[in-house]
């Protein structure tokens, strides 16, 4: 094969396994607490649910999935800190 080739091969596996580390760390596909089949099926869906609406989102915003999960993340924790002050008012 020629060098060429070889590259076009390689992006092709490496944007699969930019999907996988995504799916398993962004999603928490590797994290399923579950035990019956039914309810990994539910856990695999959801995931895969999860990583399709982080993909529309990194389309429309322009940045990554990791970064977006953490601005996601720290939004969630601001909305819930404020939640817990006016509570605690």
């Amino acid at each position: 094969m020629t060098w060429e080739q070889v590259t076009i091969i390689y992006q092709k596996r490496w944007k699969i396994e930019e999907y996988h580390k995504s799916l398993k760390q962004n999603t928490s596909m590797g994290k399923s607490p579950t035990k019956t089949v039914e309810t990994q099926a539910n856990h695999f869906f959801s995931s895969i649910l999860a990583y399709i609406k982080l993909e529309k989102l990194t389309l429309r915003l322009g940045i990554g999935h990791f970064r977006l999960k953490a601005q996601l993340y720290l939004r969630g924790l601001k909305a819930m800190h404020y939640m817990l002050t006016k509570m605690a008012a």
